[in-house]
């Protein structure tokens, strides 16, 4: 499993809170993803998964370099079929 470090700011914590999604669920999601893709609006990395109480999200975010991350949303999203 790889290992990633999450650059984390107030605002970050805050806007994906609004979408209930925690800073331990957005780690957990893009640490152990379900798919992988690039979101369809920005371009932006994509990872899909399960948070630990099982709602299935989407976390963008982009690569600072190729160890860093900065997040950017996630919010929930349809189960794939």
């Amino acid at each position: 499993m790889p290992y990633f470090d999450f650059i984390w700011t107030d605002e970050i914590i805050e806007h994906l809170a609004e979408h209930g999604v925690s800073v331990k669920d957005f780690e957990r999601v893009v640490m152990r993803p379900v798919d992988v893709d690039k979101s369809k609006s920005s371009e932006r990395e994509a990872a899909f998964g399960y948070t630990q109480d099982g709602r299935f999200i989407i976390a963008i975010y982009e690569f600072v370099d190729e160890m860093t991350i900065l997040p950017v949303t996630a919010y929930e999203v349809p189960e794939p079929r």
